[in-house]
């Protein structure tokens, strides 16, 4: 519920007697191969320089990139402030080992001499309180350990629910992201999920008080309608691909799950007598060689393609020229792809994981992403019944248009409106 400031405080604010909150926008990421977060930044950084001026605050954006946000910022309320690029989740022993005495140190003494991976750290906050910052708000789960209140934002904390993936535990990485999430999410003033299962995620692991929890489900991205295509262009030509396939946008990473989709394809084949094509498009993350060898195992090269990352213009185009979308990733409690699906009339069957019915509600087809014979029946289900597919097609389109980036925006604003109540008692 968004909050609502009396009339009393709103003469105060009017009489320019309630000094307005400056508040730091940590925005890292530029890569739009990073896939979610890289979409979901940028979603929130446009609605941001859209509504600024509609705030009680202003603003400032700190980023490793400041060229490339130079063309998404217009609001004269925003300023944009060049940091050093921070790695949080360094790969390696050595790197490892840095960062967890880096932690250690930080808390200890708020300031890390000899170890430069994370002199910039102390700079950091140095910076911020030179632009007089009174309140960060940390856009993507990357967070700088900061002695100023800050609103976090983080996506998934499955290396605590399933800490058997390799992306989650190897390397050290399972005791990076604790060391991590332990002291980002703690001492967060205020934590924002797309759930109530994040919410209660994050209770139940790091045992963070309810009220200090907001939930603001994930909007639509924008681009995905603003850069809309006619159908008609030729992407099946471009990229080789037939008709009537179904698409997985994913990075191969193994929780993405790539191989029960294969073994469903089978169980499809088997079972129905149906050979539908699959698309996979995303960056490799270490697991693309393992899936390659088990298309080839399982005689499955004529019938998947595997593009790799695509440019957005054309990932639209692949969504709106698929027969469904087959979202099977273990991990939640949010996904983008499956919004990004139903704004452009792409039916959707995805994992039943945890948060799943929450976010995407009767919109989908959940299906259990552990039984490539369940996978199988939904495709089938799908395939056999023209009314069902448009059922999911207009129930998606409904849920595209419930909660946009301006939605979600608007509510930090209010969010940043009720704790300047408490950030305004000290210098």
């Amino acid at each position: 519920m968004a909050y609502s400031r009396s009339s009393a405080e709103k003469e105060l604010i009017n009489a320019g007697l309630v000094i307005h909150m400056k508040v730091g926008v940590y925005c890292p990421d530029n890569n739009p191969t990073s896939g979610g977060v890289y979409t979901y930044q940028m979603e929130l950084m446009c609605a941001l320089s859209e509504l600024a001026e509609g705030s009680n605050h202003t603003f400032v954006v700190f980023t490793p990139y400041p060229d490339d946000l130079r063309q998404f910022i217009h609001s004269q309320k925003i300023q944009i402030i060049k940091t050093p690029k921070y790695s949080f989740f360094p790969s390696g022993f050595f790197n490892g080992l840095q960062y967890l005495v880096g932690v250690f140190f930080n808390k200890l003494f708020n300031y890390l001499p000899l170890i430069d991976n994370y002199r910039h750290i102390n700079r950091f906050e140095k910076l911020a309180r030179s632009c007089e910052i009174g309140f960060l708000w940390f856009l993507t789960p990357a967070f700088i350990p900061v002695n100023i209140p800050y609103l976090a934002t983080p996506l998934d904390l499955q290396h605590r629910i399933q800490p058997y993936f390799p992306e989650v535990v190897e390397g050290g990485l399972w005791e990076r992201r604790e060391s991590f999430y332990s002291h980002h999410l703690q001492c967060a003033s205020i934590i924002v999920v797309g759930t109530e299962t994040g919410r209660k995620e994050i209770e139940r692991f790091f045992q963070v008080p309810s009220e200090r929890i907001k939930v603001l489900p994930h909007p639509t991205p924008r681009f995905v309608v603003e850069m809309a295509i006619d159908k008609k262009r030729d992407i099946l030509k471009k990229y080789g691909i037939p008709h009537n396939y179904l698409f997985y946008p994913a990075q191969f990473w193994s929780h993405k799950n790539h191989a029960n989709l294969l073994l469903s394809l089978q169980i499809l084949k088997q079972k129905y007598n149906i050979i539908l094509p699959m698309v996979f498009v995303g960056s490799d993350k270490g697991n693309e060689k393992y899936i390659r060898k088990l298309i080839s195992k399982w005689e499955l090269s004529y019938q998947v393609h595997i593009l790799g990352f695509v440019p957005r213009e054309d990932m639209i185009s692949l969504y709106q020229n698929a027969f469904a979308l087959t979202y099977m990733t273990f991990f939640g409690p949010d996904n983008l792809p499956p919004l990004e699906a139903f704004a452009l009339g792409c039916p959707v069957i995805a994992s039943k994981v945890s948060g799943a019915e929450e976010q995407l509600g009767d919109a989908a087809l959940l299906v259990d992403p552990k039984n490539p014979e369940q996978i199988a029946d939904a495709i089938f289900n799908l395939y056999n019944s023209p009314d069902l597919r448009k059922i999911l097609i207009d129930r998606g389109s409904k849920r595209a248009q419930k909660w946009t980036g301006h939605d979600y925006v608007r509510n930090i604003f209010s969010i940043l409106d009720e704790f300047e109540a408490i950030r305004r008692c000290w210098k």
